[in-house]
């Protein structure tokens, strides 16, 4: 019998060991996440880019063709008076006369940073500092002919004309959480995805920019520690649905004659500028504007000059008009690329200048998830679509007059591309859930030229690590009609004769996707060497499945996302080797308030979860995000009141760890404090984590291996 014993005891170690190749430290310090490549900025012809070197020495020009390098635009050790070693980014002027180097950067939110930044005159090798200005620099442009540099400081445009070695002062009235020109507020970079509203005309002679005045938005204001004995604040204006937001206008500054005139842009006073640029002409400023329910689009093409707008197209949605689909628009001479999901599914539409319809470039019943590039010379336009399978993404080109799609990219998983200025050549990145990203260059007709990063090393160590494969699978929807995409990950030593707990992973917000056919070496994996099976599904409202699918929830966040959760659970507790006690949820900030609602809504099906960085009231987040799902609690208060974590605290059902992160500046901690209070004051028990002086990504110092290991004990006690 003892030998028995130790002969199992042996056994058990041997399979033990070999379910610990990996763990969750050599995750989440990124033992198996691929590698990338140093960024790479095309040049203005598009045959060359530019790449700092390894060392943040040097600007380095290389050839796309042939990966040669060509020249150095600039050099630290080489350059004339220059008076740093080192640089932490850079743009190239498009006449390639001037490099602008960066250091000292200091990040403002998510995207937007301001920093020190420095020329380098390239044909007299000599550095300057750009302003004698102590205040920091923000979205700096170059005109097109690269004899001038724009700028923003303290909310406040600069012009910097380099032949003369002079700069002067645009706009005199920016002031911090009042007045801002050029640059953007806090809700058009988190939820317009743009930092800068600045663009200089073809011909150098104008500068267009929005100034946005925010002096009515209400204040928001969080506590900081810091290891202070007084702790401070840090306060900023942050727009609530209903509340106000910033005021918008758009504005043109004539450089030779130093006047700034107010175009005439039909707009609400609520409504949004979230885009501006100029066709190939001087005299057709573009102004993109939506209203503030975000379902009627406009554009313009404004006289800079007599500052009279003319409407060019409107389209207007029973939902909302996506504003990530105003990136498809790029204009030819004559005629523009325009991306709509006006006919069920988001395709390409060629207008003429006049605003009429010439042609419909895509069609099926797919999505067009990405306009990549457009080649004038050739009247070819790139694009990334979800044709094959929601799971995955291809990269297509097609010609505007001949319309027969070909397909560029060869390896069936998810294809992501990056093209040079002009569509002239492309970076791809490919994987699938078992290949690491391999990064390849290519010529505009999808021929390979050579391989950036085939990411063997990382391919090696997850082979020999024996992570767990990844099934795709599909779970029936709430409706009983639907089917939904999800995946499954099942310990290495799986024994379809036992019964094993589960975790979901999800996300659920609308047009997101966490079933996809690409690589990730995610936390998740831990749980698998855990023991727990972990699943993923992607409920109703969800990307790649055309627009009836992605907009349902309109109006009523968190019902179907729930409901889908709940039934994908139920589902799950089915099957053979799942034991339907012990099934858990896990997500964060969308996904930490889901959890919420499944838990709320689920009937108990869920015995633990784990929401991080939840929204638990819509009225907590911002206008933009939520008033375009939920438009504004005036016009949808049964709407907010039912999609309410807060509201449904008293029907909470399972064990819930909720965390979140004090200086939260995207969802703030007050949704994490007003759950507790109606938690609280429901009876109801749970446990509680934050984490000092960390916002919604709750990164460094260790807190990421922290918050996962919290994860793991949690759901090992309590599933």
């Amino acid at each position: 019998m003892k030998k028995t014993l130790l002969f199992l005891y042996f056994v058990s170690s041997i399979l033990l060991l070999n379910a610990q190749n990996y763990t969750l430290k050599d995750i989440v310090e990124g033992r198996f996440t691929a590698k990338d490549i140093r960024q790479m900025e095309s040049s203005a012809d598009g045959m060359h880019y530019y790449q700092m070197d390894p060392g943040n020495t040097a600007v380095i020009k290389f050839s796309y063709t042939t990966g040669d390098a060509v020249d150095t635009l600039f050099n630290t050790r080489r350059a004339r008076e220059c008076t740093f070693d080192t640089f932490q980014g850079f743009l190239v002027s498009p006449d390639e006369n001037r490099v602008l180097v960066y250091r000292e950067k200091e990040q403002i939110y998510r995207h937007s940073f301001k920093a020190t930044y420095y020329y380098h005159d390239v044909r007299r090798n000599l550095v300057r500092k750009l302003t004698q200005n102590p205040s920091k620099q923000m979205i700096p442009t170059f005109s097109p002919d690269g004899k001038m540099l724009a700028y923003v400081s303290e909310n406040n445009i600069w012009l910097a004309k380099f032949d003369f070695d002079t700069e002067s002062q645009v706009t005199k009235d920016g002031e911090t959480n009042k007045v801002i020109n050029g640059a953007t507020d806090w809700v058009y970079e988190e939820e317009f995805a743009t930092t800068r509203l600045m663009e200089f005309s073809p011909d150098s002679k104008l500068l267009a920019f929005v100034r946005s005045d925010e002096s009515q938005v209400r204040q928001y204001q969080f506590q900081t520690f810091n290891q202070e004995l007084y702790p401070g604040f840090y306060t900023y204006k942050y727009p609530k649905p209903g509340e106000k937001n910033s005021s918008v206008e758009l504005r043109v500054f004539d450089i030779d004659a130093r006047t700034t005139r107010k175009m005439d842009v039909p707009l609400d006073l609520d409504g949004y500028i979230p885009r501006i640029t100029f066709t190939g002409n001087a005299e057709e400023l573009v102004a993109m504007t939506l209203n503030r329910n975000q379902n009627r689009f406009d554009m313009f093409f404004v006289n800079p000059r007599t500052t009279v707008a003319k409407l060019i197209l409107r389209e207007e949605n029973k939902y909302y008009v996506d504003a990530e689909l105003l990136n498809g628009i790029h204009f030819l001479p004559n005629r523009f690329t325009y991306v709509s999901e006006k006919e069920g599914y988001s395709h390409i539409y060629i207008y003429g200048y006049t605003g009429t319809l010439q042609k419909k470039l895509t069609t099926g019943p797919f999505d067009v998830t990405n306009l990549l590039a457009v080649d004038a010379q050739t009247q070819t336009v790139f694009y990334e679509a979800a044709d094959e399978s929601p799971l995955r993404r291809n990269i297509y080109r097609v010609n505007i007059d001949k319309g027969q799609p070909q397909k560029l990219s060869v390896r069936q998983g998810y294809n992501n591309a990056s093209f040079s200025s002009n569509g002239k050549f492309f970076i791809n990145r490919f994987s699938d859930t078992h290949t690491p990203t391999l990064i390849t260059v290519h010529d505009a007709t999808g021929k390979e030229l050579r391989v950036l990063e085939d990411n063997k090393q990382a391919a090696a160590l997850w082979t020999s690590a024996q992570f767990p494969n990844k099934e795709f699978i599909s779970i029936p929807a709430a409706d009983g009609i639907t089917q939904l995409n999800g995946w499954i990950i099942k310990p290495r030593n799986f024994d379809a004769s036992k019964k094993y707990p589960v975790v979901m992973i999800q996300y659920s917000g609308p047009n997101s996707q966490q079933v996809l056919d690409r690589f990730g070496a995610d936390w998740h994996y831990a749980l698998a060497n855990e023991g727990f099976l972990v699943v993923s599904v992607d409920g109703r409202g969800t990307g790649a499945r055309g627009e009836e699918f992605r907009k349902q929830t309109y109006m009523n966040l968190g019902i179907k996302e729930s409901d889908d959760q709940a039934s994908a659970a139920r589902y799950l507790a089915t099957l053979p080797y799942i034991d339907g006690s012990r099934i858990g949820i896990w997500g964060w900030s969308y996904g930490g308030y889901n959890v919420l609602m499944s838990m709320s809504r689920g009937n108990g099906v869920f015995k633990a979860g784990v929401a991080i960085a939840p929204v638990t009231d819509w009225r907590f987040y911002d206008t933009v995000y939520t008033e375009r799902f939920m438009r504004t609690p005036q016009q949808n208060a049964s709407g907010y009141t039912a999609g309410s974590a807060v509201a449904l605290a008293s029907q909470l059902q399972g064990k819930l760890l909720l965390i979140h992160g004090t200086t939260d500046d995207n969802v703030h901690f007050q949704n994490a404090i007003e759950y507790s209070r109606a938690l609280i004051a429901s009876g109801k028990h749970f446990d509680m984590f934050y984490f000092p002086d960390k916002d919604h990504f709750i990164s460094g110092e260790n807190s990421r291996l922290y918050l996962y290991e919290k994860v793991i004990e949690f759901y090992r006690k309590n599933l």
